[in-house]
């Protein structure tokens, strides 16, 4: 029986568990959407939901507090600036969106997002879609050239009339 064993171990020692959700909640703060196994998920999500709520609070206590937790300055910046988007909110700020499974070993993949995070992430869609359309047009472009400098190095010179 399982009872009063809260939590996942994820078959890593005490102090690699930490690190990994430490990871993990950083990187869902900065790009507000990753992609990882359902279980880790599960297990990171009461970490993210904390660390919203000291977002939320707002003071420097709370601010040091999500810094000794979070690895990147730019993170607690970032988790300060989203923070208020869930001001009228009692938890529940994540969404996991299972995604199928993985290749190696079959674990289940799941996306885990904040709410409300669809506008930046359609912008970043939106970004990479024009600059892979700029790197298409440039890479057309120079193939054009390629074929026309081929072509002139194929064509002979013109017999002139003067012999």
């Amino acid at each position: 029986m399982r009872h009063r064993k809260a939590g996942w171990k994820l078959g890593r020692n005490t102090s690699h568990r930490r690190a990994l959700l430490r990871n993990l909640v950083t990187s869902l703060i900065v790009e507000e959407r990753i992609e990882t196994t359902v279980t880790k998920a599960k297990a990171m999500r009461p970490h993210v939901e904390r660390m919203i709520t000291l977002g939320k609070r707002g003071d420097l206590s709370s601010r040091r507090q999500a810094a000794a937790y979070l690895m990147t300055r730019d993170a607690v910046d970032k988790l300060f600036e989203i923070s208020p988007r869930y001001g009228d909110r009692e938890g529940g700020y994540l969404r996991i969106i299972r995604s199928g499974f993985q290749k190696g070993d079959g674990a289940e993949k799941a996306f885990i997002e904040l709410l409300g995070s669809e506008k930046v992430l359609d912008e970043k869609r939106q970004k990479r879609a024009e600059l892979r359309a700029k790197r298409a047009e440039e890479t057309r472009k120079a193939m054009e050239e390629a074929q026309q400098a081929e072509q002139a190095q194929e064509e002979p010179p013109p017999s002139g009339a003067a012999e």
